[in-house]
């Protein structure tokens, strides 16, 4: 690549946690650690990436301590005293490669499709239907969210995301489709921030002022990709404001390709428009240096290449003129553990493709 790169490696920090650059290697379920414990294996895999240049890990999600956090039993957890130590295991082993790790805390809520069903007895909750949460559940949540990012603090995580996008939990109060309540969790877009508003706050409340809270959070739903929170400017800030309030320190703005406008009258996408309106740092995802989005690349059987120059030429001058922050790396990373030592040398040339069979280890 003819390109300088130097602006995806200038450090920046999150409250006092510098990062060396400005690549994040994104949240990936990989569903590989048994009876929810991940093991030396996904210890090695997270290392891997952090030897390989990646400035901040997210992890994949971590089920916190609730009963319907999630049904997959290879879905690691972030309480028990294994699956704690295990996560122990995995901060040293990135901490040793100098490298940054936040846990990503994920209730699936109503959202159980792609995994295995619940077991006897348990089922899955929500917002609003067959199982609506009672103020009871909404509490024990709210609380098993907070236990989550106080446990992710003491083992030694530098951070936290929530995962409020894609239909999970979360989202599911955030959108009027899923979130039908007539009580102070439902109503017009602001009133449906408040149960996030109140993770948040008591997230924050247990972990302290200085310790970086993340959210992620899309337009778009697992099976809905044409779902829309806000459909302006003016919407996205009365969506957002509550949630800045609240405590969030960084915005990661899930998109499926990261070069599309948000709005019309704009080419800014949906982190250049969440920190514009908001003036927090944000992260901006979606198909970066891959030729077909997530879902595609997911439902086909055949390799995904990695796209040429032009493409990151664009993510280049949108990071240089200042429209978001920070770049997660998703599928690219499970193919390149070294994509960012490839992309600094410019041979993105390089870059393997990413093909379906790599999720089957790590």
């Amino acid at each position: 690549m003819t390109r300088s790169a130097e602006a995806l490696f200038r450090p920046f920090s999150i409250k006092g946690v510098t990062l060396p650059n400005r690549i994040v290697m994104a949240p990936m379920t990989r569903s590989l650690s048994p009876g929810g414990v991940p093991g030396d294996d996904v210890a090695a895999y997270y290392r891997r990436r952090a030897e390989g240049g990646v400035g901040l890990i997210i992890t994949e999600g971590t089920y916190p301590p609730h009963p319907a956090a999630g049904f997959d039993p290879k879905v690691p957890r972030l309480y028990g005293e294994a699956a704690l130590n295990g996560w122990r295991r995995v901060v040293e082993h990135v901490h040793a490669a100098r490298g940054h790790i936040f846990s990503q805390l994920w209730h699936v809520g109503l959202q159980v499709s792609s995994g295995p069903p619940p077991p006897d007895g348990a089922h899955p909750v929500g917002p609003s239907g067959e199982h609506a949460m009672t103020q009871i559940d909404i509490d024990a949540a709210i609380q098993a969210y907070a236990q989550a990012a106080h446990s992710a603090q003491e083992i030694g995580f530098d951070g936290i995301e929530l995962h409020g996008a894609h239909g999970y939990l979360i989202d599911q109060f955030f959108w009027e489709k899923t979130n039908q309540r007539t009580d102070h969790y439902g109503g017009d877009q602001v009133a449906r921030t408040r149960f996030a508003t109140e993770v948040i706050h008591e997230v924050r409340r247990r972990v302290g002022p200085d310790f970086p809270v993340v959210l992620r959070f899309s337009q778009w739903k697992i099976g809905d990709y044409n779902a829309r929170l806000a459909n302006t400017p003016d919407e996205l800030e009365a969506f957002l404001r509550p949630l800045v309030d609240a405590g969030v320190d960084v915005f990661h703005c899930s998109t499926r390709r990261f070069w599309e406008p948000e709005f019309e009258g704009s080419d800014l996408n949906l982190a250049g428009w969440t920190k514009k309106l908001t003036g927090k740092p944000t992260i901006t995802v979606g198909s970066v240096t891959l030729g077909a989005d997530v879902m595609t690349s997911f439902a086909s059987p055949d390799p995904v290449p990695a796209t040429g120059e032009e493409g990151m030429i664009e993510l280049l001058d949108r990071l240089e003129r200042g429209e978001f922050d920070l770049v997660a790396v998703g599928r690219a990373l499970i193919a390149n553990p070294a994509w960012a030592v490839k992309v600094k040398a410019g041979a993105i040339d390089e870059l393997r493709p990413f093909d379906r069979s790599l999720l089957a280890s790590l």
